[in-house]
């Protein structure tokens, strides 16, 4: 495993008795046009799956926007940064973020 991914696997959902917790949500329940920012990824998450968000580009801080779902729901369009990812379900599921009001 390449440092880059041993770190990547420690990097996690900080969680606790945050009261802003219930904030949070995953990327799979945002909806066309909504805004958030990623607060981190999943115990779920393999290393090399962190790996694979943190190079696309969805690492924690950076803002994401749901653009669109494919005709059967799977995948899904988020904008980042000047890119638009399509992200299967279960990927969004494991990105944690919290909306933008």
């Amino acid at each position: 495993m390449s440092s880059v991914s041993d770190r990547m696997s420690r990097r996690r959902l900080a969680t606790g008795a945050d009261p802003d917790a219930s904030v949070t949500t995953t990327l799979a329940d945002l909806r066309r046009g909504e805004r958030a920012t990623v607060v981190g990824y999943g115990d779920e998450v393999p290393a090399s799956t962190a790996r694979r968000f943190f190079d696309l580009g969805i690492v924690p801080g950076i803002e994401v926007t749901m653009v669109r779902r494919a005709p059967l729901r799977d995948p899904v369009v988020f904008r980042v940064g000047d890119c638009e990812l399509a992200l299967r379900t279960v990927q969004s599921r494991c990105i944690h973020v919290e909306r933008i009001r």
